[in-house]
């Protein structure tokens, strides 16, 4: 009888810590290995397509808000380290999801920062939270492989996280 409690304590504690859609201590509900969830991408000239149709193509996703202190201050690291250098690949898709922003913020935004890669729009945040808690920090980036798996996962800046997610890129175009 006591070795069937300790037993199904164990595996209730296990369970809790394996279950599906448990956050991380970052606010991401999504996990390294997993298949990136599908969205429309609308961008701010009013053209949209779906993550799934870039299948095939590294892509990157930069969550991002033009309020956000961090998101600012990571941006330009973005746009000379990664946009500069790639941008003329056809195997990666660099993408910005501005949360809950208009396309006039977004356009003033994109304008003060000297950012030259896409910013779509996530008016209703519902993007953000394919990926994320409802109330979780904006700064985040999400590496996506050619078969559509999350690969790395960011949060905030960090130079040795920004270091290693500029790695992961590096080794998924090769």
């Amino acid at each position: 009888m006591k070795k069937n409690l300790i037993f199904s304590v164990i595996a209730l504690v296990s369970f809790s810590f394996c279950s599906p859609g448990k956050k991380d201590d970052r606010g991401y509900i999504v996990k390294v290995g997993e298949k990136a969830p599908d969205f429309t991408i609308k961008y701010i000239d009013g053209k949209t397509a779906q993550l799934s149709d870039l299948k095939g193509k590294t892509v990157m996703l930069q969550f991002t808000a033009s309020w956000c202190g961090v998101c600012r201050k990571e941006m330009p690291f973005i746009e000379s380290d990664i946009w500069q250098k790639y941008r003329n690949s056809e195997n990666l898709v660099l993408i910005g999801i501005d949360l809950k922003e208009d396309v006039e913020t977004i356009e003033k935004f994109t304008e003060s920062t000297g950012i030259t890669y896409p910013i779509v729009l996530d008016e209703d945040g519902k993007i953000f939270e394919l990926y994320a808690e409802k109330e979780a920090g904006v700064t985040r980036n999400v590496l996506i492989d050619k078969e559509g798996k999350i690969v790395f996962l960011t949060r905030l800046y960090e130079e040795e996280e920004f270091e290693s997610l500029k790695q992961n890129i590096k080794k998924l175009l090769e």
